[in-house]
């Protein structure tokens, strides 16, 4: 059954009138591409999307290392929570703990559980993500005191959205995890450093977790365009691989839950919401959920979509895709929406 979709400009005002009575004190995210809000600009790696047409929807038409033409979901969930409509990256220079006291973002582009695959494309490791956050604490202190720094750390809401790279830029691509793991001792694997990582995130005072489930992996458009032998549908063994590890993270949240005093760890489940918007995409407002926006809409991102190709689509609302891996601003917006009305609801 399709989910409820409404305009986007009416789908915006809603977030920000959602959150005039938000409970949740600031927004702190850790991951990959899909939420990553400019980080990878600041590192030595070839993962960027730094230079137009990325950013050309964003405010002010500026790139600003989001994997979109506009802004991602963690935007739009932190301005429907009553704060900022934007996360600012911690690598950025242009922020500084007073813009950071509200919400940041320590994710990058291209990283995993695992840490080998972070080293495919050079780009920062979830435990250096974790290194930073404990480097904000401190910087968070000295700027609020320790009373008020701990409450702002306590009543903030943790974003963690990650694990595709594992599967698809990594287990499946590079010699290496495949040789040393099944599918599934290598799903083990990664729910083991989610554990380990949950766990410490909460030894450092986090209590309210969103951990996000992995989408339908097989109907990214960079997926579907090699699946020749069937048609370009999507590619069922990422899909069935996807649910399989969702599966492990819903038991490992509720032992957790049981396990640690206070916690409040939910799961996202974007697999779902974001398998109907493709599988029902005209419903949604969308004219196209196989093929992106940019450049040929199969097999570019990053540097291959640039403002160079003249394939780019004029208007990213009629695409689910802005390109090969990412989702457009639209989309992000009605994830956001109805991730806010479900999982997260319960932190308002």
């Amino acid at each position: 059954m399709a989910f409820k979709v409404m305009p986007l400009l009416l789908l915006m005002q809603l977030l920000q009138l959602a959150g005039t009575q938000a409970k949740v004190s600031s927004i702190i995210v850790f991951g990959d591409s899909s939420v990553d809000s400019g980080n990878n600009n600041n590192i030595s790696t070839v993962l960027k999307s730094d230079f137009k047409p990325y950013g050309r929807d964003f405010p002010g038409g500026k790139p600003t290392g989001r994997f979109c033409n506009g802004r991602i979901a963690t935007d739009f969930i932190s301005q429907a929570f009553g704060l900022k409509p934007i996360i600012p990256a911690y690598l950025d220079p242009m922020y500084d703990i007073t813009d950071f006291a509200s919400g940041v973002c320590f994710a990058s582009s291209g990283t995993g559980y695992d840490n080998a695959t972070s080293d495919v494309l050079s780009v920062i490791p979830l435990w250096k993500e974790l290194e930073y956050y404990k480097e904000y604490q401190e910087q968070l202190r000295v700027y609020l005191g320790d009373e008020n720094a701990n409450n702002v750390l306590s009543e903030a809401l943790y974003l963690i959205s990650i694990g595709t790279n594992d599967f698809l830029e990594n287990y499946y691509v590079v010699p290496g995890r495949s040789s040393e793991y099944s599918v599934e001792e290598y799903q083990d694997f990664l729910a083991g450093i989610a554990r380990n990582f949950i766990t410490e995130l909460y030894q450092l005072g986090a209590r309210k977790i969103s951990l996000t489930g992995l989408p339908p992996m097989g109907c990214l458009p960079l997926e579907r365009a090699t699946n020749l032998l069937f048609g370009h549908d999507c590619v069922e063994k990422y899909n069935s691989v996807a649910r399989e590890f969702n599966e492990k993270l819903k038991g490992l949240i509720e032992k957790l839950n049981k396990e640690l005093a206070q916690i409040r760890l939910v799961f996202l489940n974007l697999y779902d919401i974001l398998s109907d918007i493709i599988q029902n995409h005209q419903f949604f407002g969308f004219d196209n959920a196989a093929i992106a926006c940019c450049a040929t809409g199969t097999v570019e991102m990053s540097y291959m979509c640039n403002r160079l190709n003249p394939f780019t689509c004029t208007d990213a609302n009629k695409y689910v895709f802005w390109d090969s891996f990412h989702p457009t601003e639209k989309t992000n917006a009605i994830i956001a929406d109805h991730t806010f009305k479900t999982s997260l609801a319960q932190f308002l």
